[in-house]
């Protein structure tokens, strides 16, 4: 079904890139930039295999709204959000699960022009919600700091975004947070509004002493439906590492992105 869905989309987006008027490249790179002062609602579909015994799989949607809030004349405060949504078969234990994930919840503090040598940085806290319903992920608080930091030029975008996050409400079945999340990214956008883009999503688990690796290649192409901005993408991923419970081999991704330039 995810196969389906993400074949019919592309195909939709490679039919409507000529509706792409010309500021779809500086919306495309903007998207590449976690702190821009572009309203976006990405809506992404993943799908991972591989589980114990080679039997599960895994299909989760994250609602990632990101809305950049001027808090002056030189800065902007971005909020970041992560709403996770899973149907998933992963253990004999919990069997099929449906329903929601813990929220992540980030705000970077970032200033509007570029620094020195035109870096772009934003740092601030990130909080972790007990959002999750059927026993799907951490029932915790947990708080910590996040902080990005990337250059831009011409088409290529690179930097790197990075969080750790603690508990704050005391461990459950799934043991204490202590956890360090790490995203390298590099990303290069055509004059046609159509991005590539190579990232990792690593996070180490300092209490179990575990990575989880996976690295993706994203190609993106920014349509217009009337007045409307969108980017569609369409990815693969690989598990470099992960837990002995975890996913591994190849996975996939789907995104759609609704823009709202100013």
């Amino acid at each position: 079904m995810f196969r389906q869905f993400a074949l019919c989309a592309g195909l939709a987006a490679i039919s409507g890139a000529a509706a792409a008027q010309d500021g779809g490249a500086d919306l495309a790179k903007k998207l590449s930039n976690p702190v821009a002062s572009l309203v976006s609602v990405p809506l992404q579909f993943n799908y991972n295999q591989g589980f114990p015994g080679g039997k599960g799989e895994q299909y989760y949607l994250n609602i990632q709204p990101v809305i950049p809030i001027s808090i002056g004349e030189n800065w902007n405060l971005i909020s970041r959000t992560i709403l996770p949504i899973y149907n998933q078969n992963v253990s004999d234990l919990y069997g099929r699960q449906i329903g929601f994930g813990p929220t992540t919840q980030s705000f970077f503090f970032s200033p509007k022009d570029p620094g020195p040598g035109g870096l772009i940085w934003g740092a601030g806290p990130v909080l972790l919600l007990p959002t999750g319903t059927d026993d799907i992920g951490t029932d915790q608080w947990g708080a910590g700091l996040t902080g990005v930091a990337l250059k831009q030029s011409g088409g290529w975008t690179y930097g790197g975004l990075a969080n750790h996050i603690w508990s704050l409400s005391g461990g459950d079945d799934y043991g204490e947070i202590n956890q360090t999340f790490l995203q390298p990214f590099v990303s290069y956008t055509t004059p046609k509004a159509m991005s590539f883009t190579v990232n990792t999503e690593s996070t180490y688990d300092w209490e179990a002493e575990q990575w989880s690796v996976p690295i993706n290649f994203v190609v993106g192409q920014v349509v217009e439906f009337g007045k409307q901005p969108v980017q569609f993408a369409l990815g693969a991923r690989y598990w470099a590492d992960a837990p002995e419970t975890g996913p591994d081999g190849w996975g996939a991704r789907f995104q759609v992105t609704f823009m709202f330039p100013k």
